[in-house]
């Protein structure tokens, strides 16, 4: 255990104690302390790979055990990161933030329970997307559910980060209704209407009586959700749509501020996200079959990419969903739209309950393939991702494009970007690809990152969620009065956890006297 970073004030004695404590409550077969299981639970896309080594791991397989694991963390002061699935790739996967930690793996925690008469369900941590995906087909129910890119990941712990699918129910985070969760100190409470013991409202009405406290536990480090209820969308009698490219980098002005108040209006109602060439080539393709030139890709090569697969220099995906007349009056409002800015081409496709179904993330379909970018470049292929906030404003979007773009080309990078629609926000999301392979590459990737990040703060744009890298130096860019939403964070953490114990420094909220402040 010598090479391997303890808790801070931690012997390796006092680790051993713990892990006995853990074993004795949870079972030696749900708690993991070996060389190979600390390795198991580090972060596969690390940028450094020295950086986030947990002590070990646990698996407690009920509420009842994430409790009494809390209590042991309490009793040691031994810091707790609890994951999902360990599946949100890009961001520290199953890795803490504070070297040192004790993983808490949640994904045991399978279970599901379905109300079909309101459409909504509650799952616990370690349901994946295909899990809620395959209970539905198994059990012949008339919803739909809203995938990211990645459907390996969990259900909850996609909605707990702000994840993103393609349906009118892809904001994740604001179908989320009613929590239950354990406090750092074991206590156990339901948010919303779950607190009126036997009320059959709670994934009805997220708000309940007093603060509304399902956000809280949203990006943060009070306490540990068990359970998550959501709402899911009723399958809808028809799906028609359009698949839309365009020609120039410039044609991105055009295409938010005609998306934009379509989407505001509700004539669009999911959120379409304008992709460059490269998402949809990095899973077609990898660069060395296209030359071997360093440093960006270079227009000639961009050009002969996009000519083999009849791909724009942008493109968007537009679907409407409801019922079938409703949707033929939107096709004609969004075809003339579209047809206005003069796109390269456009693809339309529709469907009717009871035809066959396309298997895509627009049909709510899980899916993984979007994860091939990361062999883009060869070698030990991996990502982070550069997203911040912007709004909804063709000239604003096409500036941030531009310097962000010229980054890219400054540090050698090829250009992996999009822009997602929210109701009134853009995320524009950025994919740093590389090679772990490379050492060269790897050592450009964090004064690239940082170098974004100033760059957007000048315009008051900041990131919606980041890499544990990088949690506090996005924390400090939200710096109204000297950091006082920073500050209000920190009082909640230390009134929930007086030890400190619980994910010390997620989204840059750390436990008072911690050392452990990441610049």
């Amino acid at each position: 255990m010598a090479d391997i970073p303890l808790p801070p004030g931690f012997t390796e004695a006092k680790v051993t104690q713990a892990q006995r404590a853990f074993e004795s409550v949870l079972g030696a077969k749900k708690v993991f302390f070996t060389d190979l299981d600390r390795t198991s639970y580090e972060d596969k896309f690390a940028v450094d790979d020295a950086a986030h080594h947990p002590v070990g791991a646990i698996a407690p397989e009920s509420v009842e055990e994430v409790q009494a694991a809390l209590r042991v963390a309490n009793q040691y002061r031994l810091p707790i990161w609890p994951i999902s699935r360990g599946k949100n790739l890009g961001y520290g996967g199953t890795a803490p933030l504070l070297a040192g930690s004790v993983v808490m793996d949640l994904s045991r925690m399978k279970k599901i329970e379905f109300d079909e008469a309101n459409g909504t369900v509650i799952v616990e941590p370690g349901v994946s997307f295909y899990d809620l995906y395959d209970y539905i087909q198994a059990n012949n129910l008339p919803f739909w559910i809203s995938t990211p890119g990645n459907s390996w990941g969990s259900v909850m712990g996609n909605a707990l980060d702000r994840g993103l699918g393609y349906t009118p129910y892809g904001e994740h985070t604001k179908r989320i209704c009613g929590m239950e969760v354990v406090l750092p100190s074991g206590e156990l409470v339901r948010t919303g209407m779950g607190a009126a013991q036997g009320a059959p409202s709670w994934q009805l009405y997220p708000f309940g009586f007093g603060p509304g406290w399902d956000q809280m536990f949203v990006q943060s480090n009070f306490g540990v959700v068990t359970k998550m209820g959501l709402w899911l969308m009723p399958e809808p009698e028809s799906l028609m749509g359009m698949d839309v490219e365009f020609d120039r980098p410039e044609d991105l002005k055009a295409m938010i501020d005609t998306i934009g108040p379509l989407r505001r209006e509700g004539v669009l109602q999911q959120s379409p996200s304008i992709g460059n060439w490269l998402r949809a080539a990095a899973v077609l393709t990898t660069r060395d079959q296209w030359t071997d030139e360093p440093g960006a890709l270079s227009d000639a090569v961009i050009d002969k990419i996009r000519k083999q697969f009849g791909i724009g220099w942008w493109g968007v995906s537009l679907r409407l969903y409801g019922r079938e007349e409703v949707n033929k009056a939107a096709y004609k409002i969004l075809e003339k739209a579209m047809n206005d800015i003069n796109p390269m081409a456009i693809k339309p496709t529709s469907w009717v309950k009871g035809e066959p179904l396309e298997y895509t993330g627009w049909t709510g379909t899980p899916m993984t393939f979007p994860m091939q970018n990361v062999n883009w470049y060869g070698g030990r292929g991996g990502h982070i991702g550069f997203s911040p906030v912007l709004p909804q404003d063709g000239t604003a979007a096409l500036e941030q494009f531009k310097r962000t773009y010229a980054r890219y080309q400054e540090y050698g990078m090829d250009y992996q970007g999009s822009f997602a629609f929210g109701e009134r926000h853009l995320l524009n999301v950025n994919a740093m690809i590389f090679d772990k392979d490379s050492p060269e590459m790897m050592a450009k990737v964090d004064p690239f990152f940082r170098t974004l990040v100033a760059d957007a703060k000048q315009h008051g744009y900041c990131e919606y969620r980041t890499h544990l890298d990088y949690m506090d130096l996005v924390s400090d860019t939200y710096d109204f009065n000297g950091g006082s939403l920073r500050r209000l964070n920190e009082t909640v953490k230390d009134a929930l956890d007086p030890n400190g114990i619980l994910a010390p420094g997620k989204s840059g909220i750390w436990p008072k006297g911690s050392k452990g402040r990441v610049a």
